[in-house]
């Protein structure tokens, strides 16, 4: 238990965005994907996951790892297919945004949501790491509480705020860790997490990349970062974490360049510059691939999330 808590005390958490919405009509995304954790919680109606379309139930809430495309229905299995894109580009079609405190819980087909980030030494998505897939959570009125806890206060302009957001944004995480520990979900991953985050090798690495992801990033450069030989250094990053450092490193820039796109008005030539691609063209098709969106729509996301 004493490696959890480590996990737990390193990990920097970043409230994104949190909203009450209601549906205006039944549809499914095929391919929904965020680069942030969401939690929803469902207040009335009916939300399926997955390929064998899980139901919600009413008053339960469902994670969806950021990084993880999941399919998701709201409202009937009988109602309009979308993708990813769709959703982002017309969302004002399928949810409409409740901005009334007195109003939330009380629409049919609605839920609130909260997204975030939850890092270890602020460069690992943390519930990534875990490989986790989407999954239910029940009976857990703490946690339901928190999310409306946290869409209250952004409903509202109150002093300390942020300061609550972040407070209950963090007890959000804490809270998905000690179900997922309670349950004995991803022990596998959680004991592996645990013996990897603590190698101080492995850590140099996760601050070089994060601090040059627009230099050179070849595994020359990790290997002398590790102190490992240049034929060992891919070997021994994906020994400890499973993944290949090349694609852990787009992951990084991809994330990073969301993160632009959403908070400054760089052009996407810049932006990919930025994040160490000096070809924009194949910077757009990387982002496209792995988002399932052009960077363009991607801009608009935050527009559009905002109803």
């Amino acid at each position: 238990m004493e490696d959890y808590n480590k996990i737990i005390e390193s990990l920097g958490v970043r409230f994104i965005k949190a909203k009450n919405l209601v549906l205006q009509q039944p549809f499914s995304v095929r391919n929904y994907y965020d680069v942030g954790n969401n939690l929803i919680l469902l207040h009335k109606g009916t939300i399926f996951f997955g390929e064998e379309e899980q139901m919600v139930e009413e008053g339960e809430l469902l994670f969806i790892p950021g990084g993880r495309s999941t399919k998701v229905t709201y409202g009937s299995t009988d109602g309009r297919s979308i993708t990813n894109d769709d959703l982002i580009t017309n969302r004002e079609k399928f949810f409409k945004s409740n901005n009334d405190l007195d109003l939330i819980g009380d629409a049919e087909e609605s839920h609130s949501y909260v997204s975030f980030e939850a890092k270890v030494f602020d460069s690992v998505n943390f519930f990534a790491s875990l490989d986790l897939p989407a999954f239910l959570i029940s009976g857990n009125n703490k946690l339901a509480n928190l999310v409306i806890k946290v869409v209250e206060e952004t409903m509202q302009d109150l002093p300390g705020k942020e300061r609550l957001i972040s407070i209950y944004t963090e007890n959000i995480v804490v809270e998905i860790v000690r179900h997922i520990l309670r349950n004995k979900m991803f022990v596998e991953q959680l004991a592996t997490n645990s013996t990897y985050f603590k190698d101080p090798r492995l850590i140099d690495l996760f601050n070089y990349i994060k601090e040059n992801l627009g230099g050179d990033l070849s595994n020359k450069v990790l290997s002398n970062v590790a102190n490992v030989s240049e034929d060992y250094v891919g070997q021994y990053f994906k020994m400890l974490t499973g993944i290949n450092p090349q694609d852990y490193i787009e992951y990084q820039r991809m994330e990073r360049a969301v993160f632009l796109l959403r908070t400054t008005k760089k052009s996407i030539r810049e932006i990919g510059k930025d994040v160490g691609y000096k070809d924009t063209a194949y910077f757009c098709r990387r982002f496209k691939m792995m988002f399932g969106i052009p960077a363009g729509k991607m801009r608009r996301r935050e527009s559009a999330m905002n109803i």
